[in-house]
């Protein structure tokens, strides 16, 4: 799957100190992509950081070739964002 970074998605990777590498593993292998507004999707998955704490990663994507990443974060708030059907 083909993929890019928008300017601010590389900025609040840095900013929000999420590794390069679980966002890769997000796009490539979501547990959920989830509907959103305006023709966008999240793509995420129940994560462990290097702090030890499981968080879900959000990827905000732009659905069009390439995908484009618009904004990624982390949450604790887990059950808020996950689909159960």
């Amino acid at each position: 799957m083909n993929w890019v970074l928008s300017a601010h998605a590389e900025t609040e990777l840095q900013r929000r100190e999420i590794p390069f590498a679980l966002l890769e593993q997000v796009m490539t292998s979501p547990e959920q992509i989830v509907p959103e507004l305006r023709g966008l999707a999240a793509y995420q998955s129940r994560v462990a950081f290097p702090d030890g704490a499981t968080y879900l990663l959000r990827a905000i994507v732009a659905e069009r070739d390439p995908l484009t990443v618009v904004t990624v974060y982390r949450t604790s708030r887990i059950e808020k964002y996950w689909r159960t059907s």
